[in-house]
């Protein structure tokens, strides 16, 4: 007799920003078309030690059973690639979409590069993140250079994929709803 069995179609878990996505965010809109979808809370604007936000993820990725699609947006890429530096899950894959470089000075009402790296942030991991990933690259990101955000996807391994002048892909630069983010998730659910 044979049995066959449906292929585990992995959780999507959403890795904010340091402010986290509003309801007019891609993000939560994503997340509000995929059932089973999580979001890590975000943990608001006060500077925050990197490792407490490595550490939301990973209580988020406790509690998962099935294999995990990690999309990040802005600081939480990063925060995701501090993840994978310290711990090993059931993440298939990532889609990180316009990192911040932490080079770039962030806006006034974030924290300041200083303050960046005295709370972690920086140096950003360099390693090779052991899943696959695509990085969705802007061409006009406010907050980073696109040439820092190539070298980083190089030295993570990552696909890039360009998607235009989209600012920091978020509603201040016009995007709240954002469709290629579900073609990257297919294109990415085939790297498996």
């Amino acid at each position: 007799m044979n049995i066959t069995t449906e292929p585990t179609i992995p959780t999507v878990v959403l890795v904010p920003g340091m402010r986290g996505p509003s309801q007019e965010h891609w993000q939560t809109q994503l997340a509000d078309q995929l059932p089973d979808a999580r979001l890590v809370p975000p943990l608001g604007r006060e500077p925050r030690n990197v490792g407490e936000h490595v550490e939301a993820l990973q209580a988020v990725l406790e509690n998962i059973d099935t294999p995990v699609f990690l999309v990040a947006h802005s600081a939480g890429v990063i925060t995701t690639v501090h993840w994978a530096s310290r711990y090993h899950g059931r993440v298939a894959g990532a889609l990180l979409a316009t990192p911040p470089d932490l080079v770039i000075p962030l806006p006034a009402e974030y924290p300041s590069v200083e303050q960046l790296a005295h709370h972690g942030w920086l140096p950003v991991p360099s390693a090779p993140l052991p899943f696959p990933s695509i990085l969705a690259l802007s061409a006009d990101d406010p907050l980073s250079d696109p040439d820092r955000v190539r070298a980083f996807a190089g030295d993570w391994g990552c696909v890039i994929r360009p998607i235009g002048a989209v600012g920091h892909l978020n509603p201040a630069s016009g995007y709240g709803e954002w469709p290629d983010a579900k073609r990257l998730l297919d294109e990415l659910r085939g790297m498996r």
